[in-house]
């Protein structure tokens, strides 16, 4: 898979993923980033790398997911790790190409 079309097309993936996984988006932002590849807030707001339109969707994908289930649990224990799975299968593999890329 290639990267995003538009900054459009990734907030539609974030939107679809949102409803999904019952998390009520307030603020949604696509932005320069320097050491990470996202970050949530209590608030409801979200914001995004732009490094990530470049990228493979799936990466793009993992991060979306990742970022909105932190609504649900606010770290990276088990709870998190089997959802993630449930909803994206191997994810470590999709985590290990991330860490490959950098930021």
């Amino acid at each position: 898979m290639s990267g995003w079309a538009s900054r459009e097309a990734f907030k539609a993936e974030v939107l679809k993923w949102a409803e999904k996984l019952d998390v009520e988006v307030k603020g949604l932002y696509i932005r320069p980033m320097r050491n990470k590849w996202a970050s949530c807030s209590t608030a409801g707001t979200l914001s995004f790398n732009d490094e990530l339109l470049a990228m493979e969707r799936e990466l793009g994908v993992y991060v979306i997911v990742h970022e909105l289930l932190h609504f649900s649990v606010p770290n990276h224990g088990k709870l998190w790790k089997s959802l993630m799975r449930a909803h994206l299968g191997d994810y470590e593999e999709m985590e290990n190409r991330l860490r490959s890329v950098g930021s």
